[in-house]
């Protein structure tokens, strides 16, 4: 069972999964599934074979496999938004806190043992190859009045507040911050799949650090200007 839970927008489910062990079974076997197979060919059935269930079961949880992303993904960004509230707590100046919370939001991502049922490895992996699919949808102005990507417009709040505290005159701090989370997502993408499109190098011990270094110079150099 999770030490500590999130709280995550009740029309993302239909009953919590966080607090059965069948609802923690099933993000923790959909996280590798979309991961090994992708959201296309990733089914409430497979999911049901795979946990020994019913897709009945399944569908108990969630009404269809779009919510079921968007409730991994949003679990995601919450789960970055509580590290960054640690990594920034005793940083005072505001240039150290972005740096941070930008660290936070790249580096190659762990397994954190407070979440037995999240590997989070592999939902970094699904966040890079899926995310946009979660908003770039016909439905998108209904999910957004549900509130259902809150958890990434809280990320891009906090950020932007930070860049404010850098230049309190710089117009744009949404829109850079909103740019930049995007674009780590599409650079370490393309960096593996569209080489051509990057000048960051598929290195598994290198990208990471080199898109933190891009992100940085690419915020910085517009804010400080």
């Amino acid at each position: 069972m999770a030490i500590i839970s999130f709280k995550l927008n009740n029309n993302l489910f239909l009953r919590d999964p966080q607090g059965t062990e069948l609802g923690q079974r099933i993000i923790e076997e959909s996280i590798h599934m979309i991961d090994e197979l992708g959201f296309e060919q990733f089914t409430f059935k497979k999911l049901a074979d795979k946990i020994e269930s019913t897709e009945a079961s399944v569908y108990r949880y969630f009404e269809n496999k779009h919510r079921l992303l968007i409730y991994l993904i949003d679990w995601y960004w919450t789960w970055l938004d509580y590290k960054m509230d640690f990594a920034v707590q005793n940083l005072t100046n505001p240039i150290d806190q972005l740096k941070a919370s930008l660290k936070v939001l790249i580096e190659e991502k762990q397994y954190d043992p407070n979440f037995a049922f999240v590997y989070e490895p592999a939902l970094q992996r699904i966040v890079i190859s899926e995310f946009d699919k979660t908003y770039l949808t016909k439905q998108v102005d209904a999910d957004n009045r549900e509130g259902l990507f809150l958890p990434y417009k809280s990320i891009c709040k906090k950020i932007a507040a930070i860049v404010n505290q850098v230049n309190p005159n710089y117009p744009y701090p949404h829109s850079i911050v909103s740019t930049a989370l995007l674009s780590v997502n599409h650079q370490l993408y393309y960096a593996k799949h569209l080489p051509s499109l990057s000048d960051i190098k598929y290195n598994p011990k290198q990208h990471y650090l080199d898109l933190y270094t891009f992100c940085e110079s690419f915020i910085l150099n517009a804010i400080e200007k």
